[in-house]
């Protein structure tokens, strides 16, 4: 096939969004893992017990389910990024492809680590922080390969001040942090006041970004759909987080995690994952269709110098 090929362009898209719908299991499983306690029920890395299928008993199940699921994402990562290298043209496809498989080697040496030795509050945080981070690189990596960023898009101005991409991006930031406070929670390093202090900060930002989108481009419409996957994952994430809490504090006598508590509390950390690469997915769309005020003045005032520039040369003529 002939390299960066309209068919190998669109092959290795689908095959980077399938990696990143995989990655949205593998992320489900790690917090089946820890709602389910069971964190702590295979003590040896990379085997378990000494085998390659340990007996599939209690909290074993969930645990050894994770590597599974952890082991097929870095075949399909390894597959992603030599494929990417072969087919794509563009540096900055192929030193994301590399980056994903270098986030996916680095997430199994953490999860080594957690197991092995470590504080395991830390040592699971930064599992948690890390896994995010390698699903919105293989997100914002599946956007750069579509034909949506590759084609010939129209360009909107912006502006206003601060940049609405700037306001996306700093949205991005947040939501991260957030989701990470609600791992160290989770994993018991912090309490919950921090991370109720973060849901307040990202509902300002989330609503500010928002609101820029829509009144600085009211004919993007990729941007505007930007916007309601980000306000219906927010949504969502609030009502989840509710839901989550009711659960946590009716299974308190509970000996053992309870199903209900179980589902709700995978299921925010599901919509925490899917809020940030929203968000992650507006900020890089912002940036590729919208221009600053300056270049959109540039881009204006060309036509009409080389239109100056031509009435002056027929006049002299």
């Amino acid at each position: 096939m002939p390299e960066n090929s309209p068919q190998a362009s669109r092959g290795v898209y689908r095959f980077a969004v399938f990696t990143s719908c995989c990655t949205v299991l593998l992320l489900m499983a790690g917090g089946l893992v820890t709602n389910n306690l069971a964190g702590d029920s295979v003590p040896d890395w990379p085997l378990a017990y000494g085998r390659l299928i340990p007996p599939l008993v209690g909290g074993i199940r969930f645990e050894y389910s994770h590597r599974v699921i952890a082991g097929v994402v870095s075949i399909l990562t390894l597959v992603l990024a030599i494929w990417i290298a072969r087919v794509e043209r563009r540096p900055v496809a192929r030193r994301l492809g590399w980056l994903a498989l270098g986030l996916v080697i680095a997430q199994a040496v953490l999860g080594g680590i957690r197991v092995l030795e470590g504080d395991p509050a830390v040592s699971a945080t930064a599992h948690a922080a890390l896994a995010q981070i390698f699903f919105i690189t293989l997100a914002g990596l599946s956007l750069y390969l579509s034909p949506w960023w590759q084609s010939d898009l129209p360009t909107a101005s912006d502006s206003g001040s601060p940049r609405a991409a700037s306001i996306a991006a700093w949205t991005t930031v947040v939501i991260f942090l957030q989701v990470v406070l609600g791992a160290a929670f989770r994993h018991g390093a912090i309490g919950i006041i921090p991370h109720l202090i973060g849901a307040g900060i990202v509902t300002a930002l989330v609503v500010w970004t928002g609101r820029a989108v829509k009144r600085r481009f009211p004919g993007a419409r990729d941007l505007r759909r930007g916007v309601v996957w980000l306000h219906s994952f927010f949504g969502l994430q609030v009502l989840l987080g509710f839901a989550a809490w009711w659960a946590m504090t009716s299974a308190l006598a509970a000996v053992q995690p309870t199903a209900l508590f179980v589902t709700l509390t995978v299921a925010h950390v599901l919509g925490g994952a899917l809020l940030l690469a929203s968000s992650t997915l507006l900020t890089l769309a912002c940036f590729r269709v919208v221009r600053g005020a300056s270049r959109a003045e540039g881009s204006l005032a060309e036509p009409a110098q080389r239109a100056a520039a031509g009435s002056a040369e027929r006049a002299g003529g």
